[in-house]
């Protein structure tokens, strides 16, 4: 099993990029877990109290658990991911089942800090994009699909987002194998990386790949 991160900063566009890989390995065998899927569950905080909470700091997340996952898939075991409600900060009773795929790409913005769990990637990727661009992308995610007022967004941005990033995220960046600026739409970037998965499993699994 290939075991893929794919890091950056809050509205980097990792998560488009860790699409667009997938999808032009469309024939291979590949789940995508995102971290954020990991976050603690905090029902036994109020809604105001679970507002409050630091989300861009490594302890906000189960980590643990996300390697004892990736460890399983490893050892052709099946997994329940996680589901979280970002409406309600915290986690539904909902899972996500999960066989053991042929690749596993894991993104998030902190999967590089700690170490047990950047020992498991075969290849680490960092989306390396302008605070200004990682900021108006944040925006329009947040209140599009987390239904966020704009005065909250900016609030977080300046109380935790910004700093946890150049705390954490930013420095863990020189783990990375490769950088890829401007996004996750870099098409050169993206063909790289594509290739690059495409040779792996042709190599190991030679049946019926094709890259789109």
């Amino acid at each position: 099993m290939l075991i893929i991160g794919i890091a950056g900063g809050s509205g980097s566009g990792k998560t488009t990029f860790a699409e667009k890989v997938r999808d032009n390995l469309h024939d291979a065998d590949l789940g995508l877990i995102k971290h954020d899927s990991y976050y603690k569950p905090l029902d036994h905080l109020s809604f105001e109290e679970r507002k409050k909470t630091n989300f861009d700091h490594p302890d906000s997340l189960d980590t643990d658990r996300l390697i004892e996952d990736l460890s399983k898939l490893r050892a052709g075991k099946s997994i329940q991911v996680p589901v979280y409600d970002f409406n309600n900060h915290t986690r539904t009773k909902d899972v996500e089942h999960l066989d053991p795929p042929r690749v596993v790409i894991v993104e998030g913005i902190l999967i590089f800090v700690s170490v047990r769990l950047r020992d498991l990637f075969d290849m680490k990727i960092f989306i390396d994009t302008d605070a200004d661009d990682r900021l108006m992308r944040r925006i329009k995610r947040d209140m599009v699909e987390r239904g966020r007022k704009l005065e909250g967004i900016l609030d977080q941005y300046d109380d935790t987002v910004k700093p946890m990033h150049l705390e954490f995220v930013e420095p863990s960046k020189r783990w990375a194998d490769l950088i890829i600026p401007h996004g996750g739409k870099n098409r050169v970037g993206l063909d790289l990386v594509s290739r690059k998965l495409h040779m792996l499993l042709e190599r190991n699994y030679p049946e019926s790949l094709h890259m789109s």
